[in-house]
């Protein structure tokens, strides 16, 4: 409070005896003026902030409440993570195996793949989703987990020919950035350096990864925004998680901003994707239910982002540093 405020040291009163407590009664005097500038200085202060400064201690007030409530759940938030964002992987190949005629006359009558070719692309993807699925819920060979499922992606896009279909493009690379979030998580848990000497290269290669990731966790949202039947509540919704979008892509206020986005895809993929109430049999039901556990996958790398952080690429590690 003082640095704010210059005190003067006023005149000395006419002195018309010597008080016993000579320069301590002057001291004394000083310090209560002193005190009593300050609190009204501060409740000037108070008055005057600014409506951006009150939002910011509320904000903080808030992220304090969360993360309070949030510990008992936060030690297992990475292993909920991971196997959210393989989840859709393990669906598409039990799908594939329960399916597999289906899938070797689609990939033959409408694709004009080969016999024997169409056997063997789905047979490497059920292995690979398997594998890698199993690698990265285990955190084992995770680099190479994560590169085999990145290579499905790819691979299915154009052998089922939806590469250049929007809707799957834009939650494909929603799927990747989950991906690439767990990489980079596995970048900070590993320590392949020698003892004593700084691991600059895998800070950095974090960093970016975990730029990358957060930046393609949020197409889903866009998709979603671009693509239906706009509503006023549609409106709404889109608005809010626009704002949270951006404020992941910045890296501001990353954490609660992924927490929000979880929230909100987590009630929109139960009430749109409820591929549960559709009849076994009707061609829709496998759509909504590929979108479901896709959309499970991108809760799970918003979940960890809630868990890493955004990065030292952001404005919230800009601002510790300043």
């Amino acid at each position: 409070m003082t640095s704010r405020i210059n005190i003067n040291r006023p005149a000395p009163p006419p002195s018309y005896g010597q008080t016993p407590y000579g320069q301590n009664g002057a001291t004394s005097h000083m310090g209560m003026n002193g005190s009593g500038m300050g609190a009204g200085s501060g409740a000037f202060d108070a008055s005057s902030e600014s409506p951006l400064e009150k939002l910011r201690v509320l904000g903080s007030k808030v992220e304090d409440q969360i993360d309070s409530l949030s510990q008992p759940i936060r030690p297992y938030l990475p292993a909920i993570g991971r196997f959210l964002i393989v989840v859709t992987f393990l669906e598409d190949a039990l799908r594939i195996v329960t399916q597999w005629h289906d899938q070797v006359w689609y990939l033959g009558r409408h694709r004009g793949f080969p016999w024997g070719v169409s056997h063997f692309f789905l047979l490497v993807n059920v292995i690979v989703m398997l594998g890698g699925s199993g690698a990265i819920i285990a955190k084992r060979y995770t680099e190479y987990a994560v590169a085999g499922l990145l290579a499905v992606v790819v691979i299915q896009g154009f052998g089922y020919g939806l590469i250049f279909d929007l809707s799957f493009f834009l939650r494909n690379l929603s799927v990747i950035g989950g991906l690439i979030m767990v990489f980079s998580d596995a970048i900070t848990s590993r320590n392949r350096g020698f003892a004593g000497l700084p691991s600059l290269t895998e800070n950095d290669k974090r960093k970016y990864f975990q730029l990358v990731g957060r930046v393609l966790l949020i197409f889903l949202f866009i998709g979603f925004m671009i693509q239906g039947q706009w509503t006023i509540a549609r409106g709404i919704v889109s608005v809010f998680g626009l704002v949270a979008c951006g404020m992941i892509a910045v890296g501001f206020k990353a954490k609660w901003s992924a927490a929000f986005l979880v929230i909100l895809l987590s009630i929109f993929n139960v009430f749109i994707n409820n591929w549960w109430s559709v009849a076994s049999h009707h061609p829709t039901r496998d759509f909504l239910k590929y979108d479901f556990f896709q959309t499970l996958s991108i809760v799970g790398g918003l979940l960890t982002l809630v868990n890493v952080g955004a990065g030292s690429l952001s404005v919230d590690e800009q601002k510790k540093i300043y």
